[in-house]
């Protein structure tokens, strides 16, 4: 619980815009800040912009089942 708690308090690095950020959402073993969270969402798919929150994505990879 301590070490979950420095964590949320130091913060975690953005998989799409790669900084430090203390607030966002974990998918699998990926952290989105709410900052590209929010931007993602408004993003139109004829927008540039969305492509390449598409390819940051790609780095997104489910978790293999550990035993």
């Amino acid at each position: 619980m301590g070490s979950l708690l420095a964590k949320n308090q130091i913060g975690e690095t953005c998989v799409i815009c790669e900084q430090t950020k203390t607030a966002g959402i974990h998918l699998y073993t990926s952290f989105i800040c709410t900052d590209c969270e929010s931007i993602m969402i408004k993003t139109d798919t004829s927008d540039p912009k969305y492509k390449y929150y598409v390819e940051k994505l790609r780095k997104v990879t489910k978790p293999g089942i550990y035993s």
